[in-house]
Formats: C-alpha cells, sequence, structure tokens
C-alpha cells in the first residue's frame, strides 16, 4: 500500500469514526431529553445541561482512539497521535468527574427548595455542596495535571532526580502556595461547621448584606444598595462577623422613641398592638412596648416587633416608627421631648415681686418649657 492509499484510508476511517460518535451523541442527548420533558427527570434535565459541551468532545476522542490502532499508520505518526488523544482522554476524564460532581449536587438540590420563608435546611445542603463541589473540582484538576505530566518520559526522569530534594521543595511549594492552601482548608472548614451559608443574611466589615457567592478562594457579599464586596473565605474562619440567620430567619425588630413625661404609655402600647396586627409584615408573636430609659428631659419608649426575616424586620419597623410618631403627632401633639428651666426676677432689695414678705433677691420662680 503506497503513503498516499494509507493516508487515505486512515482519513476515511477516523471521519467515520467522529461522524458514528456524532451520531452515537445526538441520540443519547436526544433520549435524554424526551425523558427531563416527560417525566421531569432532574438527573436527565442536569446531564444535558451540563454534558452538552462535554459530550461534543469525549465522543469523537473516545471514537478516535478506538479508531486509531486499526489505522494503517506508521509508529513515528501513530505514537504522538495516541499520546495526544491520551492526554486528551485524561482532560475529559477529569471534565467528566467534575461534570457528575455538578450533577450529584443538582440532584440533591432539587430536593430543597430555597424560595420560601423557612429556608435554613435548603441553604445549609446548598453551601456544603458548592463547596465540596469547588474543592473536588480544585483536586481533581490537581490530579489530572499531575497524571498528564507523568505521562512525558523527560518530565518523569526530573521528577526521579529532584526526589532527594522533595522535603525542600514540599516547604518551598507550601509557603508559596499557602494562601491557595488556607482558602481550600477554609472552604472545607465552612463546609462542616457552616458559619454562613448561601443566602445568609450578615455584616462584614460594617456592612449589612446577603452572601450571594461562595467560589473556591472568596465569598461574594451581596450589599443592601447592590454593591459587592469580595472577602476571602479565610476571613470568616480568622475574623468575628455577625450572621443574622445562622439558626433561623426569624429576626426582632426595634423601634426607638424619646416622649414627653405626659403622653400615656398604656395608649401607645395600644396604638402599637393595633399597628402591628394592621400589618402584614408582623409574624405575630412578639409585640412588646416598654419604657427602657428615663432622664431629667423625656422617657425612652422602645417597641419590639418580631418579623419572618431581615428584609421584613427592616420595613416593618420603618413602618411602625411612621405611624407612632403620626399617632404622636395627631393625638399628643405636647409628647415631643421638652426643655424645662426655672428663671427668676430681680426685684428691688425687701421686696419680693408681690409687694410682700421679707425676702430681698430674686422673686418667685416661674417655670417655662422649652421645645
Amino acid at each position: 500500500m503506497s503513503p498516499w492509499d494509507a493516508l487515505a484510508l486512515t482519513a476515511g476511517i477516523l471521519a467515520a469514526a467522529i461522524i458514528g460518535s456524532l451520531i452515537v451523541r445526538w441520540i443519547l442527548l436526544f433520549v435524554l431529553e424526551r425523558v427531563a420533558a416527560r417525566h421531569r427527570s432532574v438527573i436527565a434535565s442536569s446531564l444535558v445541561a451540563r454534558g452538552k459541551r462535554l459530550s461534543r468532545w469525549f465522543f469523537p476522542l473516545l471514537a478516535l482512539s478506538l479508531a486509531l490502532p486499526g489505522t494503517p499508520l506508521s509508529p513515528h505518526i501513530m505514537n504522538p497521535l495516541v499520546h495526544a488523544i491520551g492526554i486528551s482522554l485524561i482532560v475529559i476524564a477529569a471534565w467528566l468527574v467534575i461534570v457528575f460532581s455538578k450533577v450529584a449536587a443538582d440532584v440533591l438540590t432539587a430536593r430543597y427548595q430555597v424560595d420560601v420563608a423557612d429556608n435554613l435546611l435548603a441553604r445549609k445542603i446548598g453551601t456544603q455542596l458548592v463547596v465540596l463541589h469547588r474543592v473536588v473540582s480544585v483536586v481533581v484538576i490537581l490530579i489530572a495535571l499531575s497524571i498528564i505530566l507523568m505521562t512525558f518520559p523527560a518530565i518523569r526522569s526530573i521528577g526521579t532526580s529532584l526526589l532527594a530534594s522533595a522535603g525542600l521543595a514540599g516547604l518551598v511549594i507550601g509557603v508559596a502556595m499557602k494562601p491557595t492552601i488556607s482558602s481550600l482548608v477554609a472552604g472545607l472548614q465552612i463546609a462542616l461547621t457552616q458559619p454562613m451559608r448561601l443566602d445568609d443574611v450578615v455584616i462584614v466589615e460594617g456592612e449589612w448584606g446577603r452572601i450571594e457567592e461562595i467560589q473556591t478562594t472568596y465569598v461574594v457579599v451581596r450589599i443592601w444598595d447592590l454593591r459587592r464586596l469580595i472577602v476571602p473565605l479565610s476571613y470568616f474562619i480568622e475574623h468575628p462577623f455577625q450572621n443574622w440567620t445562622r439558626t433561623s430567619a426569624d429576626l426582632l425588630g426595634t423601634v426607638t422613641l424619646w416622649v414627653d413625661y405626659t403622653v400615656p404609655v398604656a395608649g401607645l402600647r395600644d396604638e402599637l398592638q393595633r399597628i402591628a396586627r394592621g400589618n402584614k409584615l408582623w409574624k405575630g408573636d412578639v409585640c412588646v412596648l416598654q419604657v427602657t430609659d428615663a432622664n431629667e428631659r423625656a422617657m425612652q419608649i422602645r417597641a419590639l416587633v418580631d418579623a419572618r426575616d431581615s428584609g421584613q424586620a427592616w420595613d416593618l419597623r420603618c413602618d411602625i416608627r411612621e405611624k407612632l410618631i403620626d399617632f404622636l403627632q395627631q393625638h399628643y401633639p405636647h409628647g415631643l421631648p421638652r426643655l424645662r428651666g426655672e428663671f427668676g426676677v430681680a426685684t428691688p432689695e425687701g421686696q419680693n415681686p408681690a409687694g410682700t414678705g421679707p425676702e430681698p433677691g430674686l422673686g418667685a420662680g416661674r417655670a417655662y418649657d422649652q421645645r
């Protein structure tokens, strides 16, 4: 067989293998899409969504690796092609493991609903799956890269010659990769201990926000004004922060007012009950009004109500504060805090302001109110 005939035969065999693999891929995707549409299968839907891009490379490469041994190629051409396809298959295998990890996460996440009021368990499972998927991806990539490097004899021999200094090299690599390693360890700690979860309401660096993303090395916090705060994963292990939804989304909201002593506390308490009952944001368990402080000018009134989550608690506090102030303005306009004082009027010596009495100096005191 002439070289051109061998080349033509090889091209025909490889082209047929690629076309056949693409046909098999199309049939498999068609079946999975029908199953996902008819039975609403989460596994089938996730496999189609996650594996469509991967399958474009997996099936042709697999077909080439099976068809190459049957081609009449010379060894000096065959061996590099087999090596290149082998490296590609290692990459595809690593990609396949990552895809299956994501599919497993999709199947487990589908069992829990996040868009409900009490979604603590769903957020807990979701956070664990996200972090573990990131860790699995990093580990699989490192293993695949190691296997690829070991397929090159030159690199393998260099690694053997450096084996004597592996301890020093490991120390240097450990110091150089300290941020990455600490982030991976922090990710595992967060997945297991869960000081915060996806969609948790937190206060970090004085900013109020929600956990929007948990990446391999950092966390994205969506602040209330739609800014994004990027925080390293290790921050949540090494620094204190507030988590408002650690065990439950329920929160108590407080409204503090300073009012005059003439305002009846019982009437203000009844008005708070009426406002809370008419507000759909109130959860219905806590509605308390107390005098929490008092000084020479006014008394401090604190209203305490409960809500289902932090967003509703904020809106409920604003609404109650506004309506209590409106109630005071309408029924007790004098109820604003007042400044009280007493002053005297100087009189001729030996007389008081009324012209009687023996006391000299200041006359009778007169009280006044100053808003």
